[in-house]
């Protein structure tokens, strides 16, 4: 019977599945190692021990990006994390090119057009209203605080929510500028670091953390790479943190962001969905009532439609290069069934 326990791994047999795949994969692209950018959450941290238990220490370098939004502490855990696994890192402190290109001044040029007085000691950051809510109008609203502490919150034009979410981007498209940097340096590959649940709802950006050359863990649910977190030693104090964005200067956690739920509600959705899973066992599962969990199904696939471009590669008019050699696609995660 489908139950919290339908996504549990042999952890083991997945670990050794993984790396497999990763040393196979690095042949094929005739690279050395892997460059994984680190950011002292869940899925950096377990992309890098699985880089690590595929082709050791020596042959993964990772990459500290922080700016003037980065929560205090992404790297006293990321730099906990590289030691714990020993791995070479550096430091790449991108505020000051996102100054320089504009980020933060088309930022505040979007957020003004609701709030005026929006400028140095402020912060914000983007909200969706709780799927629980049956009234729930799904638009993502702006959340500012003044220097004094005080909160509102504003629906932004179309063209100014797009402004803000396009300036925002500039952060996640640098950082990979930054990691192939290194990446033709060192002539590695780059580890992408999505987990199912965000790969499969576009919670990434275009040619930003969604581009790399391989992704170990975009076959895995969030909860699943938990699982491996803690078979593969990575922190407690990491795989205690709340998942978060770590995109804006106020704290928010994903769920307010973008899923509407904690992953491992959503993950055991996800897995409903697609695999046809009685919507009653579901609401047993989750402790949800089943109106909340139809309209999780109508989120998860209109996330799907509205974020397939996200997933496209470039269109040409015509096929240029011959058929390449057969790759072997991605691990798929085996779930282990538990009866109960």
């Amino acid at each position: 019977m489908f139950s919290r326990d339908t996504l549990r791994l042999n952890a083991e047999a997945e670990v050794a599945r993984i790396t497999s795949w990763l040393r196979e994969t690095l042949g094929q692209l005739h690279r050395r190692g892997f460059v994984v950018g680190l950011s002292g959450g869940i899925d950096s941290s377990v992309s890098c021990a699985l880089a690590v238990r595929a082709v050791g220490k020596e042959r993964v370098f990772g990459i500290f990006m922080p700016e003037k939004d980065t929560s205090d502490d992404a790297l006293v855990l990321g730099t906990k994390l590289a030691a714990t696994f020993g791995v070479e890192t550096t430091i790449e402190n991108i505020g000051p090119a996102l100054t320089t290109i504009g980020c933060y001044e088309r930022q505040i040029q979007a957020i003004r057009t609701v709030e005026p007085a929006f400028g140095a000691g402020w912060k914000f950051k983007l909200i969706l209203p709780s799927i629980l809510k049956a009234d729930r109008l799904n638009v993502t609203r702006l959340v500012v605080e003044s220097p004094a502490g005080a909160t509102t919150s504003h629906r932004l034009t179309a063209g100014a929510y797009s402004q803000l979410v396009a300036a925002t981007n500039y952060k996640q498209r640098l950082r990979k500028v930054t990691e192939y940097y290194h990446a033709d340096r060192l002539g590695f590959a780059v580890v992408g670091t999505p987990n199912r649940l965000e790969y499969d709802q576009g919670f990434f950006v275009k040619l930003g953390d969604g581009a790399a050359d391989v992704k170990p863990i975009a076959h895995l649910y969030k909860s699943q790479v938990f699982q491996l977190a803690e078979y593969l030693g990575v922190p407690a104090e990491i795989r205690a943190r709340m998942p978060t964005t770590d995109t804006f200067s106020l704290a928010q956690s994903q769920e307010e962001f973008y899923f509407s739920l904690p992953y491992d509600k959503m993950d055991l959705c996800l897995y409903a969905l697609d695999n046809s899973v009685p919507i009653q066992e579901v609401a047993r599962a989750t402790d949800l009532p089943e109106e909340t969990i139809r309209r999780v199904y109508q989120d998860i696939e209109g996330k799907r439609r509205t974020t397939a471009y996200l997933h496209r590669a470039p269109v040409l008019l015509e096929k240029v290069l011959a058929e390449k050699p057969p790759v072997r696609k991605a691990p798929v995660a085996s779930v282990q069934m538990v009866e109960g």
